[in-house]
């Protein structure tokens, strides 16, 4: 691209440029625009730790970075035409690229993950489409609890009283270029959900790390706090990420025959189901995010598919041709997207490569299956699954993949040392 795909929106003094970290949290710079021709063509630096650091910036000595090499930088680079932010005049987002220091991919950039799946697919002459539905709860940020009270799904009412902060949300995002298509309140008190229409797979991750960023953004400037924990409030809903996958050849929908789900899909989705347990880890990798899976909370806790029913991990949706997808249900909405999406991509291609049949549908409440094969709902044994998956290692990589579990293990830990405000309020007064 040359640097007039980079050219400023006219009045721009400040740009916003920034990529996802280990987490899927957006972190960067904010550049001078006069400053902007430069990072374009040099790129701008950033320690490697960025790659290796947790949620709320530890860092540890890790492959690839480590105090031996003195936590090396990378550059980013820009890969999006900057626009405008409508709530802060004369500033600009842009989102980069990760490039090492030899002029490479950095090894341990999540992002990576990704691209080389679909560099798998698209040698199979695929093209992979994703739509992500993503909850989050809007909370008051001094008290952080919620606003409102009672349970308003889907709620008109509900809708209004929270147009004020949703609608800047819907309305300047897609100013932004992310297409939203929908919101409504969810299940809880103050929790909502926000639908980004579908695209490529790559485009469709890099959207998620920007919408949860400029969502938080957006929030606080209407006098919310915006979070994307995945259980906040264990007796309330869990806040989920919900991934909508069909697979395209020669412009069309493969997933789809006649309104159904086709053979191919079925390929896709036993795919999915062998390798749900032991990758379950990237759609949640802390604690809390396991909280969330919990039965008959509408996150599945096995892998049981099934035609438009909302028990199982595995909802297939069928109509048109067009409209045919496999949405994957067991992802809490603070994960990684490109270990989340990477990983599905790469278990459901190997399903289509090895024609994997998928186990007998669901038609009921998949809680209560007998046969459907469990997944994990405590991250010790997320842990456990994904350090004894060689698959998982390669899909990911050594190094990254060691990183990611170093990080887990480390919340398990920390996790461990706390007492809890329930054990004194049970235990104290009374031994």
């Amino acid at each position: 691209m040359s640097l007039e795909d980079f050219s400023l929106p006219e009045g721009t003094h400040t740009v916003v440029l920034g990529l996802g970290d280990l987490n899927g949290i957006m972190r960067g710079k904010r550049i001078p625009a006069s400053n902007w021709e430069n990072i374009c063509k040099n790129g701008n630096a950033l320690s490697a730790a960025l790659f290796a650091l947790d949620m709320v910036c530890d860092v540890w000595d890790t492959p690839y970075v480590n105090m031996d090499n003195g936590y090396p930088d990378f550059h980013m680079f820009p890969i999006t035409k900057p626009v405008s932010l409508p709530w802060e005049p004369g500033v600009a987002l842009a989102f980069a690229r990760a490039e090492g220091m030899d002029h490479k991919p950095v090894p341990i950039d999540p992002r990576q993950v990704l691209i080389r799946q679909l560099e798998r697919a698209q040698k199979m002459g695929i093209d992979i489409q994703v739509g992500a539905e993503l909850e989050f709860y809007l909370l008051d940020p001094e008290t952080g609890l919620p606003k409102e009270k009672g349970n308003g799904v889907y709620s008109l009412e509900r809708a209004a009283e929270l147009e004020h902060v949703l609608g800047p949300i819907r309305n300047n995002l897609n100013e932004m270029g992310i297409p939203v298509e929908q919101s409504n309140p969810e299940y809880a008190e103050g929790q909502v959900e926000v639908n980004i229409r579908y695209d490529g797979a790559l485009l469709a991750a890099d959207r998620v790390i920007t919408f949860r960023s400029l969502v938080k953004q957006l929030a606080f400037s209407h006098g919310y706090k915006a979070t994307f924990m995945a259980k906040p409030f264990f007796e309330q809903s869990g806040s989920g990420f919900h991934c909508h996958y069909s697979l395209w050849k020669n412009g069309k929908n493969i997933f789809a025959k006649d309104g159904k789900l086709s053979q191919i899909g079925r390929y896709f989705v036993g795919g999915l189901q062998k390798r749900m347990a032991e990758s379950s880890i990237c759609g949640s990798a802390t604690v809390n995010g396991f909280r969330r899976r919990q039965p008959y909370t509408f996150c599945p806790i096995n892998t049981a598919w099934g035609v438009d029913n909302r028990t199982v991990g595995l909802r297939i949706i069928e109509g048109s041709d067009s409209a045919t997808r496999v949405e994957k249900r067991d992802a809490g909405a603070d994960c990684n997207p490109y270990f989340l999406i990477a990983t599905d991509i790469a278990a459901g291609l190997d399903g289509i490569e090895g024609k994997i049949e998928p186990d007998e549908m669901t038609t009921g409440n998949a809680y209560e299956s007998k046969t459907a094969e469990p997944i994990p709902t405590d991250l010790r044994d997320a842990i456990e699954l994904a350090r004894g998956s060689d698959w998982l290692r390669k899909v990911i990589g050594d190094d990254l993949c060691e990183i990611a579990l170093q990080q887990s293990e480390r919340e398990l830990e920390l996790f461990s040392q706390q007492v809890t405000a329930f054990e004194l309020d049970r235990y104290r007064d009374v031994f």
